[in-house]
């Protein structure tokens, strides 16, 4: 099978928009055929992989991060956490910890992931959806139920939120991209977001998916 040769030109350029090592550029543009867009999709897609593999990985170190936005009305405290204090200290994770509080001040999400969403919560919203589609093959009935809940936690939950700066990668997605570049696990465990005036507590906050 014959191998697609790459200019170190396109090489450099794939480094450069990706972070990845040179014989990882190198691969991904054989295996694309020397298209950019495509060795750069390969290689998201094996960052996000090999990202998965790293998940378990205790995570012990991090930073907490600040940030205040709109001349004191709104006000975001974020814990990071991942596995060295040399990656804590490095400029790029403290970037990725910087652009989350930016994103917490501007979507508002109300938890880290579904998982932290009170079954209460789920549950009431789940009975919303099936009244509103009440009568039809229950087959239908729990394919729509889903696809409004995956709606109703992708409006709550950080990790499923478009990230502000790029709507069409998740939050969940940017965080494995982190992982591959960086080469640790990196758990965003905490944050809590403060503007002036909101009610108290998630439960008065949360919006149902019909007004997402």
């Amino acid at each position: 099978m014959a191998t697609t040769e790459v200019s170190p030109q396109i090489v450099k350029q794939l480094r450069e928009k990706t972070n990845a090592g040179m014989m990882d550029c190198k691969r991904a543009l054989a295996e694309s055929g020397g298209d950019l867009e495509k060795a750069e999709a390969l290689l998201r897609t094996k960052g996000i992989a090999s990202a998965g593999k790293k998940a378990s990985r205790a995570t012990k170190e991090g930073i907490v991060a600040s940030y205040i936005h709109l001349q004191g009305k709104v006000g975001v405290l974020v814990e990071v956490n991942c596995e060295t204090d040399f990656v804590a200290k490095n400029e790029n994770f403290r970037d990725f910890v910087k652009d989350i509080t930016l994103h917490i001040a501007a979507a508002h999400p109300l938890y880290v992931s579904r998982e932290e969403v009170p079954a209460k919560s789920v549950e009431a919203e789940r009975a919303i959806y099936e009244a509103q589609v009440k009568g039809k093959p229950a087959n239908v009935i729990d394919k729509i139920v889903a696809g409004k809940l995956d709606k109703f936690y992708s409006g709550v939950c950080l990790l499923e939120q478009g990230f502000i700066k790029n709507p069409d990668q998740t939050v969940k997605e940017l965080v494995s991209t982190k992982i591959a570049e960086l080469g640790e696990n990196i758990v965003i465990r905490r944050f809590t977001r403060y503007s002036v005036g909101e009610p108290l507590g998630n439960e008065a906050a949360a919006p149902s998916a019909e007004a997402l």
